[in-house]
Formats: structure tokens, C-alpha cells, sequence
């Protein structure tokens, strides 16, 4: 992870292609695994190959994944995650998004969303809480620059208040969710 415990590209490879395994709740093919997750990555960010260097012969080798019947890629074996698996996608779950907006985190918040219900309860309120925090401050950080180029001419603080207004609609729905996560977590109060 990077030093602010966020997911670099190879982790986000990792949550798509372990998080895939885990929801699927059996062994799947190599073949389809792998193109499982690639077609995924690909459909949210584009072509990359920073996105597609990882193979899932590294997360067998690491023993994340391991075959239940055959061997690997050269015979299609049927794949299954691993305890060791399970515990590396909650610990990628549950790492800290940053507070931007690029592809990459694109991507990871897409993932968070495929796979939030394979954590407990609580933790995706935790989750669904840490995007509220990253959306308020990227308002913040965009109300900031808006405000400071609001005397220019041109056409930069219409596109920044277009961004802003699509943010604070992702706030609302984050809160929506979070809202009705918590009413299901802890139907008695906190």
C-alpha cells in the first residue's frame, strides 16, 4: 500500500480478482476469473496495462488463491480463495481511499461498492463513512479553488461548479446509504 494506507494499482488488481473469487462463493475457472477481472477493470478505467500486469499465478504462488482441481493457468484449474486470500481482501477493503479523483480511485471506490456486502456490518458503515469524509473533502478542496478563480474570465468556474454539484449529489447518496446501513447494523441505536 501506498505510506497513507491507500491501494496502489497492483492492490486494486488484487481486490478485483480476490473480491471476484469471494462473492462468486464457489471455485471458478482460471480463464474465467482472469477475464472476470480484467473485463471489470477495463470497463471502469479504460485499457491499462499498469492495471493488467498483475497475474493471478502471483496470487496462487502467494497462496491467495489456490487450485482445487488442476493446477493453474495451463489446464484451466478450478480456482478457490484461500483463508490467507480472505484475509488479504478484507485487509484491502478496508484501506483508506484518497481524497482525489483519478481513475485509479475510480476504480477502487467502484470495487469497494462491488464487494462492500462481504464485510461485516459495521465495517461498511466504517467504510461508507471514510467516502463521506473523501467526498467532503474534495468539496473543500474544489470550493477552495473555485472561490479563488471566481473573479477570472473564461470558462473555469462553470466546469469547477458543475463538479461541485455532481459531488454533492455523490454526498447525498453516500449519506443516504450510510444512513440506511447504520439503521440495519444497529436496529437498537448506537
Amino acid at each position: 500500500m501506498y505510506a497513507d494506507n491507500t491501494l496502489t494499482p497492483k492492490e486494486a488488481v488484487r481486490l478485483c480478482a480476490l473480491g471476484t473469487l469471494a462473492q462468486a462463493e464457489q471455485p471458478m475457472r482460471y480463464s474465467i476469473l482472469a477475464h472476470d477481472a480484467r473485463h471489470f477493470m477495463s470497463r471502469v478505467t479504460g485499457p491499462s496495462l499498469e492495471l493488467m500486469g498483475t497475474s493471478l499465478e502471483l496470487l496462487k504462488f502467494e497462496g491467495l488463491i489456490a487450485p482445487s482441481e488442476g493446477q493453474g493457468m495451463e489446464d484451466d484449474a478450478l480456482m478457490e480463495l484461500t483463508d490467507k486470500g480472505a484475509e488479504e481482501l478484507h485487509k484491502l477493503l478496508m484501506a483508506r481511499v484518497r481524497a482525489e479523483s483519478n481513475d485509479l480511485n475510480k476504480l477502487i471506490i467502484t470495487l469497494k461498492f462491488r464487494f462492500l456486502h462481504l464485510l461485516p456490518a459495521e465495517e461498511q458503515c466504517n467504510q461508507v463513512d471514510s467516502l463521506c469524509d473523501a467526498a467532503q473533502a474534495e468539496l473543500s478542496r474544489l470550493g477552495d479553488l473555485r472561490d479563488n478563480h471566481v473573479e477570472e474570465t473564461g470558462h473555469l468556474t462553470d466546469w469547477l461548479d458543475h463538479d461541485l454539484d455532481l459531488i454533492e449529489k455523490r454526498l447525498e447518496w453516500l449519506e443516504t446509504m450510510r444512513n440506511a446501513l447504520y439503521e440495519k447494523a444497529f436496529p437498537d441505536g448506537l
